[in-house]
């Protein structure tokens, strides 16, 4: 472990104390909100991001170790493995470096070169390799036999043999790799006869630029292009000079042999070292893209995972349509459904009084407080008919995203919340759940289709797993969960459970009522210690007998609340009702050798909002009445806007037509923009200026930049 940390510590600028406890504590099984929140004085206060980027290091290098033995013993079984070469491939962390050193002994399939060396010519490629030979024609002659008829097939032999070892040469592959990595062009280009198909690709029918100046959504459009039949994408640099540099290292003199030597050095570039490095730089750079649309991806989920809750209230949920009606739902402050049925407002019933008069009775009946309707199809005129009815009470209007809707209806989790209703009712419940607690519902549904992302079915879908599955985990723990009413789903993602602890507490709560305290967690079968450890400073227990169960203080920190309340002569629950008697504490007097500052200052922060939110309060938001279609959009136009989705080249935003428009990152504001994220959150209410509209096309320019 000291050699992994001792790496990692050097390239992220960690010392290594962190380093090393930080992997201590992930090898114990310890979960990055966990070491995050509640091992500060272990890893120094490192956040999660920090954590995270230990880990992700700290399993590759564990992967190059793994490949490393593999390589060894392959050599060793070859018998070819000397001190020297063992010492070459032990001393290197670099990928790329390990795979040059292990070429020249990977188990090959039958190659030019190999042929060549079973006729017997590899004497020939090493006199020839000498440069000393002036006549290598008449050397050729001697190596002449009945596989080999005639003196150009022996020197064509010798030069597959070189250009194979040149191939090998860790130089000459250090060099290709870096001519690659500095100037290399990526080009794509139309395949002949797809002009139509591929019209959405118009921009990279004949386009090239420097890879290192490549954004990663180009990067991952012409990818996309490609693996469609549409494009060809080829990465090069000049092969003139990739050619020349090669020279410089092998040919040595100016006779016969020295141009044998340039006519395999030649081939080995544009026939081995050219397509082997354009694979392995392609791959660098294609998987550099995917991290940042993943990056991006994830800073979106997050966004939307922790937008404003309206909280438990009763809610009339409905998920519009015109010739399908729209789903009307009523479901009570906890998310249950009450009521379900459908009205046709729209055309082609146009049954707009019969349903004025059913929405206000479903309001009276079930005491709504808010109302939620979904983005889709038949939204804004759905808006304009609930904004027209005079309730007698107030009553708050959202539109909240569909996004993924449709998958949670038709998927098992909402089979067995629903088993006795349809996708229609299922999906307008979730509408309304997602207004009430967005984290809470959007668990339920693969991030995927949440629709926040870019490119993600063009990524690695492992890689993007992972992440997004980190992001639900941080925002699910950051936020802290009801352990009474929260969904098998929901916790799951509570650190240390996972999808059989999460069964096992909704099955235990079922049978045995809610739970009283923490403690009690200890009785849900295969809950052990350190699960215990690992989620119950997450979880709350509101109207708990022990107002630290409804906190985010972790029961191993219970006595020291206790004792602070002891010193002062007062209960805990006083503790925290009294900002008087907090500011009385001396932190100093409980600093001990495993709990230190960072630990302390936490719980009194604590205890001065136990269990508090810390998402944003909610918003109402109104597009513009005069805007309901794409064709209603004129240049100029300065119109409320919702952003939905971000990405590196700039934001998308709702304006209440059905096509979201692209405010480009230079038009964010005036000034230079590097990260659209400096400016905009998802779901922000902005104001837009239309630039211009393409109806054909279905795009809409827009700027915020206003003045």
């Amino acid at each position: 472990m000291q050699n992994y940390a001792l790496l990692i510590s050097t390239e992220l600028n960690i010392s290594l104390k962190q380093v090393v406890n930080t992997i201590s504590l992930l090898d114990e099984g310890a979960t990055i909100p966990f070491i995050s929140r509640y091992r500060k004085e272990m890893t120094g206060s490192l956040d999660e991001v920090e954590i995270g980027n230990i880990k992700e290091r700290y399993a590759k290098l564990q992967d190059i170790q793994k490949r490393r033995e593999t390589i060894l013993s392959t050599i060793e079984e070859q018998g070819l493995l000397t001190d020297e070469l063992r010492k070459k491939i032990e001393g290197t962390w670099d990928a790329n470096e390990l795979e040059d050193l292990y070429l020249p002994y990977k188990p090959k399939r039958k190659t030019r070169a190999v042929k060549a060396k079973e006729r017997g010519l590899e004497p020939l490629a090493d006199i020839i390799m000498l440069q000393q030979e002036r006549d290598v024609e008449n050397r050729a002659v001697a190596f002449l036999t009945d596989e080999v008829p005639n003196v150009e097939e022996a020197l064509q032999g010798a030069r597959d043999i070189i250009a194979e070892r040149v191939n090998e040469d860790l130089k000459a592959r250090e060099v290709t790799r870096i001519l690659f990595e500095r100037q290399a062009v990526i080009s794509s280009k139309l395949v002949k006869g797809k002009e139509e198909e591929a019209a959405k690709y118009r921009d990279y029918f004949d386009f090239s630029e420097p890879i290192k100046r490549c954004p990663s959504h180009r990067l991952l459009a012409m990818r996309r292009g490609e693996k469609e039949g549409f494009l060809k994408v080829s990465v090069s640099p000049d092969a003139d000079e990739a050619v020349e540099r090669l020279e410089r290292l092998f040919v040595k003199g100016r006779n016969a042999a020295a141009e044998q030597v340039e006519m395999a050095v030649e081939d080995a570039y544009k026939r081995l070292l050219a397509p082997s490095i354009e694979n392995e730089v392609g791959s660098a750079v294609r998987e550099k893209a995917e991290s940042e649309a993943i990056r991006v991806f994830a800073a979106n989920l997050r966004q939307l995972l922790l937008s404003p809750p309206l909280g438990q209230k009763r809610v009339l949920a409905i998920d519009p349509g015109f010739r399908t009606g729209c789903k009307v739902v009523c479901i009570d402050a906890q998310g249950n459904l009450l009521h379900n049925e459908t009205i046709y407002p729209h055309p082609p019933q146009n049954d707009t009084k019969q349903a004025y008069k059913k929405i206000d009775s479903l309001v009276e009946a079930y005491k709504i407080e808010a109302i939620a309707i979904g983005n889709g199809t038949a939204s804004r005129e759905t808006e304009s008919f609930i904004r027209n009815i005079r309730f007698n009470r107030d009553l708050q209007v959202f539109v909240v995203s569909e996004d993924g809707a449709s998958v949670y209806s038709a998927s098992k989790t909402a089979r067995d919340e629903f088993p006795d209703y349809d996708v229609t009712v299922r999906g307008a419940v979730s509408i309304g759940r997602r207004l009430m607690d967005p984290l809470a519902e959007l668990v339920k549904i693969d991030p995927k289709s949440i629709g926040v992302g870019q490119y993600q079915h063009d990524v690695d879908q492992n890689n993007l797993k992972s992440s997004l599955d980190q992001v639900v985990e941080s925002c699910v723990n950051l936020v802290g969960v009801e352990l009474n009413t929260a969904s098998q789903h929901l916790l799951t993602y509570v650190s240390g459970l996972g999808p059989q602890l999460a069964k096992n507490i909704v099955e235990f709560r079922a049978e045995n009522g809610p739970f009283s305290s923490r403690k009690a967690l200890t009785k849900v079968p295969r809950l052990g210690a350190k699960a215990f450890e690992q989620c119950a400073g997450f979880l709350r227990i509101s109207g708990a007998k022990n107002p630290l169960d409804n906190s985010a203080v972790h029961p191993e920190s219970y006595p020291i609340v206790e004792q602070m309340a002891k010193d002062l002569n007062c209960s805990v629950s006083d503790l925290i009702n009294d900002k008087a008697l907090r500011q009385r504490i001396d932190l100093k007097k409980y600093v001990t050798d495993k709990v230190g500052m960072p630990t302390l200052t936490d719980i009194i922060s604590e205890l001065e909002k136990p269990g508090r939110d810390p998402r944003r309060i909610i918003k109402v938001f109104e597009f513009s009445p005069d805007v309901r279609t794409i064709e209603d959009l004129r240049q100029g136009m300065v119109l409320p806007g919702i952003v939905t989705n971000i990405t590196n080249f700039g934001a998308f935003v709702d304006v209440g037509v059905k096509q979201d428009g692209l405010v480009h990152i230079s038009q964010l504001a005036d000034r230079y923009v590097s990260d659209p994220n400096e400016v905009v959150s998802l779901h922000q209410h902005v104001q837009v200026k239309v630039l211009e509209v393409d109806v054909a096309r279905k795009r809409v320019q827009l700027t915020m930049k206003l003045a």
